[in-house]
C-alpha cells in the first residue's frame, strides 16, 4: 500500500481537476499505512468537492473515527494464523463434516494473470482434536473448474451449497460486452457418501454485472450476497433473497443505504443470532477493508424491514490497517475464522482464527426522588445506543426497578422520565466480561411553570446543543441532547417550538447567516425524521448577531469561548 499511496499522492498532486474518487482512493492508502491525520485531510477534501457521497458525510460524523475503533476493541481476543495457510491466497471459511471448505490459490493450474497466483479453488480441510485443520483437498468432482471458485456458504443440515464462480458453465466462459469475465453465484447439494452435484447457476446472475460471496441464514430461509447489480448505491452492495419452500429463489433486495455506500460492501455473514458481518471500505475504518457489524439485521430483514440498520466496526484485533475481510462465526462452539493480508502473514491472504468471547450484561437500577430518595414509581427508563436512536423502554416495576440486557463492549445512555419530573440520565460503557451495570437514576420534581416564550434549556434540562466549527451536520453529543427535546415534544403533543440557531464570529456574516440557517434546518429535520409533526416546528438562524460573550470579530478567544455561540435554541411559541 506503500506504492499505491505515493502514486495516488503523485496523481492528486499534479491535476488541478480530477474526479473527487481519486481523493478518496488517495485517502484510503493513507490509512492503510496508518497516516491518519493525512487521510483525514484528503477526505475532508473528497467531501468539498462530492458533498452528496454517505463515505463523506459518515467520515465527518465520526471525525475521531481512530479513537471510536480503539474503544470498541477487544483484547481478549487472539488470533491464530492456521496452519494450513500457503503461500498464496487462502480465504473465506464455511464449516462442513467437521472440517471447512475455504478457497486457495494453491493450485496447480493455470495463473491469473492480475497476480500471477493459480486460479482459486476451493478445499477442503479436516478438522482435528485440538482445534486446528489438516489435509487440505480440492473439491474436484462438479464444483472446481479450471477458473475462479472461492466463498462457499454452507446450509445448516450440510446437504446445500452455494459459491462463487467465474461465469462459467458447461465449457463456455460468458463475458460481458466489455469482454470482462464476471463473477456469478452456483448451486449444488451433497449426498450422504459425500458426492457432490452438478453446479448450476442462480437465475438472477448476469454476463453484465458480478455476483458473490454469499452467505445462509440459519433457518434456510434467506440468502445474502455481495453484487454490483445496475441501480445500486455504489460498486458493490450487500443483498438478500428469500429462499423459497420449493427451493427456488425470490427476487434479491438492496439493504439500503445505511448498510451500504457508495464505496465497497462485501463478504456478508449471518450468525445464529441474526447479525449481518460485512467488509466494507466505505465507513470509517483503520484502512483497507474492515469488518463491520449490524446486531440482529437478519431479524428485521425477514419481516420486510430493510430500513435504519445501526452498523459498527468491530475494533482490533479484527480490524487492521490491511485488508480484513470473511468474518465467521459459530456462538456454538464459540470458533470464529477471519480473512486478512495483514503483515505477519504467510500469504498473499490468511485465514485466522479464534474464541469468539462469550458476554452477557445486563443496565440494571432503580429510580428515584433526587431530594427525597425515596422510590419513585411509574417512571418510564428509556435505552439508547450509542448514537442516540432507541433500543428499548420499560416502565419500572413497583419497586421503581428496571432491568436492560445489552452488548458487551458497547456505549449506552439511559435516560427515566415521568410527567411532573426533570428526567436523569446516565452513560453506560459496558466491559468485555460478563457483569451487571448498576444505574440510580434520580428525578427532580418539576416546580416551574412552562409557557410560551419559555426557553427549554434551563426549564427542562436541555442542554445548548452545539455544532462544530463551519459545519451544520448533527454530531454524536448533539443527537442524544435532541432525544431530550423529543421527549418534551412527545410529553406535550400541543407544543410548539422555535428552533433559532447561532454562529460565532469568525468567517463572514454574510455566510454565517447561511450556516446558522443550515444548522437550524438541520435540527429541525432531525425532529422531524424522529416523528414530530412539521408544522409544530419552525427554524431560523441568526449566524453572529446574537452572541453570548465578547468574542466578536478580531478578539482573541479560545475554542472553547467560540463554541458556546455556535448554539441551538427551542423557544416554546405555543402550548
Amino acid at each position: 500500500m506503500e506504492e499505491a499511496a505515493k502514486w495516488y499522492g503523485e496523481l492528486v498532486n499534479y491535476w488541478e481537476i480530477i474526479d473527487p474518487e481519486y481523493y478518496f482512493r488517495y485517502a484510503m492508502s493513507l490509512r492503510s499505512i496508518e497516516e491518519y491525520e493525512e487521510s483525514n485531510k484528503w477526505m475532508k477534501k473528497f467531501h468539498e468537492l462530492n458533498p452528496n457521497d454517505s463515505r463523506g458525510k459518515a467520515f465527518l460524523a465520526k471525525i475521531d473515527y481512530v479513537d471510536d475503533i480503539e474503544m470498541l476493541s477487544n483484547n481478549t481476543i487472539e488470533l491464530n494464523n492456521l496452519d494450513i495457510n500457503s503461500q498464496y491466497s487462502d480465504f473465506g471459511v464455511a464449516e462442513f463434516n467437521s472440517g471447512i471448505v475455504f478457497a486457495s490459490a494453491r493450485g496447480e493450474g493455470m495463473k491469473y494473470m492480475w497476480n500471477n497466483q493459480p486460479f482459486l479453488d476451493l478445499f477442503i480441510a479436516q478438522g482435528t482434536a485440538d482445534g486446528n485443520y489438516q489435509n487440505p483437498k480440492p473439491l474436484i468432482e462438479n464444483v472446481n473448474t479450471k477458473l475462479h471458485e472461492s466463498s462457499a456458504a454452507i446450509s445448516q443440515d450440510e446437504t446445500l451449497m452455494f459459491f462463487t464462480r467465474n461465469n462459467y458453465f458447461d465449457d463456455y466462459i460468458g463475458r460481458d460486452s466489455q469482454g470482462v469475465n464476471r463473477l456469478q453465484l452456483y448451486r449444488t447439494t451433497v449426498d450422504n457418501a459425500g458426492n457432490w452435484s452438478v453446479a448450476f447457476p442462480v437465475h438472477f446472475n448476469s454476463r453484465e454485472y458480478s455476483v458473490a460471496h454469499p452467505t445462509i441464514t440459519l433457518d434456510g430461509r434467506r440468502l445474502y450476497f455481495a453484487s454490483d447489480i445496475p441501480g445500486g448505491y455504489g460498486e458493490s452492495d450487500i443483498y438478500v433473497v428469500d429462499i423459497l419452500s420449493d427451493g427456488s429463489l425470490g427476487i434479491p433486495k438492496n439493504l439500503g443505504p445505511s448498510i451500504n455506500t457508495e464505496g465497497q460492501e462485501s463478504f456478508p455473514f449471518i450468525n445464529t443470532n441474526g447479525d449481518l458481518f460485512f467488509a466494507s471500505k466505505g465507513f470509517p475504518g483503520l484502512g483497507g477493508f474492515d469488518v463491520f457489524v449490524s446486531k440482529g439485521l437478519d431479524n428485521k430483514a425477514k419481516e420486510g424491514d430493510l430500513s435504519n440498520f445501526a452498523v459498527k466496526n468491530m475494533g482490533k484485533p479484527i480490524n487492521s490497517p490491511k485488508d480484513d475481510f470473511a468474518y465467521y462465526e459459530n456462538l456454538t462452539t464459540r470458533t470464529g475464522f477471519l480473512s486478512s493480508n495483514r503483515d505477519g502473514g504467510k500469504g498473499s491472504d490468511d485465514i485466522y482464527t479464534f474464541s469468539v468471547p462469550e458476554c452477557a450484561q445486563i443496565v440494571q437500577g432503580t429510580v428515584i426522588d433526587r431530594k427525597t430518595k425515596e422510590l419513585v414509581s411509574g417512571a418510564t427508563v428509556i435505552l439508547y445506543d450509542r448514537n442516540g436512536e432507541e433500543i428499548s423502554f420499560m416502565n419500572a416495576d413497583e419497586d421503581s426497578a428496571f432491568t436492560f440486557n445489552v452488548d458487551c463492549n458497547e456505549e449506552y445512555l439511559v435516560r427515566g422520565v415521568k410527567d411532573g419530573y426533570i428526567g436523569d440520565e446516565q452513560r453506560i460503557r459496558t466491559s468485555t466480561i460478563n457483569e451487571a451495570n448498576e444505574v440510580v437514576l434520580e428525578l427532580e420534581q418539576d416546580e416551574q411553570e412552562v409557557t410560551v416564550g419559555t426557553d427549554l434549556a434551563p426549564v427542562l434540562d436541555i442542554p445548548i446543543i452545539y455544532f462544530d466549527y463551519d459545519k451544520y451536520n448533527i454530531r454524536y453529543d448533539a443527537s442524544v441532547e435532541l432525544q431530550k427535546v423529543l421527549a418534551v415534544l412527545n410529553q406535550y403533543p400541543s407544543m410548539e417550538i422555535e428552533i433559532r440557531s447561532h454562529t460565532d464570529s469568525r468567517g463572514k456574516a454574510k455566510y454565517n447567516k447561511t450556516l446558522s440557517n443550515n444548522r437550524a434546518q438541520s435540527t429541525m429535520q432531525y425532529l422531524i425524521d424522529n416523528g414530530i409533526a412539521p408544522e409544530r416546528l419552525t427554524a431560523n438562524g441568526f449566524g453572529e448577531s446574537r452572541l453570548v460573550n465578547d468574542c466578536f470579530d478580531g478578539e482573541n478567544c479560545s475554542e472553547a469561548e467560540h463554541q458556546l455561540n455556535r448554539r441551538s435554541e427551542f423557544i416554546i411559541v405555543k402550548m
